[in-house]
């Protein structure tokens, strides 16, 4: 139960939401802006008589372990453990031996599979919570999805397409259609950074337009400073972009990204962006910079991405 963030339930059944906050440890943001979250949710249905939710939402902390330690993670990083491998790993552990990661894959996984089981619904949704170590920038992260593309649009932050291609093993590999056994979508949503405590309120923001754009909630229901908060936010950043290069850590490299960066600041090729045993680590081209690493655990140093036109 210390995993459960709250839980909210309409009248209508529907959708299943699993709203996942701290699957990085050191992200708390995204658990307190749930815990907001269901605090209006259970307001509103109070004081709106008209107040109609159709579906169910669950907020839950992914690594609960690392999120009390307030660290990114112990062992390994949990949103890139998420894999065929690792769970089936993780499930071949006898009990009295499991710990860190591995019992956080069994607890997550079979928390989901219960939710499941017990509401049957129409569809699931994942929306996973995150902060970023680099300031500067909030965006939505999915899915090739066409639904999933469709949805990001409307959320008033800029879209983030090909950054699954380049990873493995997060949330957004692990709630698919096909490994849920019903029709899933899922987005992650980057709110700011890690100590800005304005971060909380850009997810409050995000989560409740998207309860919007799924349909749970009534457009009437829904005010329009959570528009604004996202707007205000995103208003000089584009409204789409594809990853064009990620630079991955290796444990030995010790890598060290230059100072002062921000989210979708423009670098130039041949700019220096950090360093490591190899020496410096340069721009392949003119483009801009995506969470660039500054914090102590990760395996990505840094993503370079390009405007688009649209998710289309």
């Amino acid at each position: 139960m210390k995993r459960l963030i709250g839980e909210y339930s309409g009248t209508s059944h529907g959708v299943l939401i699993m709203a996942i906050g701290a699957i990085h440890g050191n992200e708390p943001a995204g658990v307190r802006a749930l815990r907001d979250l269901f605090g209006m949710l259970e307001n509103e249905s109070k004081i709106n008589p008209y107040f109609q939710f159709q579906g169910r939402i669950v907020g839950i902390i992914g690594n609960l372990q690392a999120f009390e330690r307030k660290i990114r993670y112990i062992k390994k990083d949990l949103n890139r453990s998420l894999t065929s491998a690792d769970i089936q790993c993780a499930k071949a552990i006898p009990s009295e031996r499991i710990a860190f990661e591995d019992l956080e894959i069994l607890e997550l996984t079979q928390f989901v599979a219960h939710e499941l089981r017990t509401y049957q619904p129409t569809k699931l949704i994942a929306l996973d919570l995150h902060t970023t170590s680099a300031d500067g920038g909030i965006f939505t992260i999915v899915n090739e999805d066409r639904e999933c593309l469709d949805i990001a649009s409307t959320l008033f932050a800029p879209v983030v397409k090909g950054l699954v291609k380049g990873t493995g093993g997060s949330t957004l590999h692990y709630f698919t259609t096909e490994n849920m056994g019903i029709p899933t979508l899922s987005m992650a949503f980057e709110g700011g950074q890690h100590e800005d405590t304005a971060s909380v309120r850009r997810i409050i923001a995000w989560l409740v337009n998207s309860l919007r754009a799924l349909g749970c909630v009534k457009n009437e229901d829904v005010e329009h400073r959570h528009d604004e908060v996202l707007r205000g936010y995103s208003k000089n950043l584009p409204k789409a972009v594809e990853i064009t290069g990620h630079h991955r850590i290796l444990p030995l490299d010790n890598f060290k990204m230059k100072s002062g960066y921000l989210n979708f600041q423009a670098v130039k090729k041949g700019e220096i962006l950090a360093t490591d045993i190899h020496g410096n680590i340069t721009s392949p081209d003119d483009c801009m910079i995506l969470m660039p690493l500054y914090q102590p655990k990760g395996n990505d140093g840094f993503f370079l991405v390009r405007e688009i036109e649209s998710t289309h």
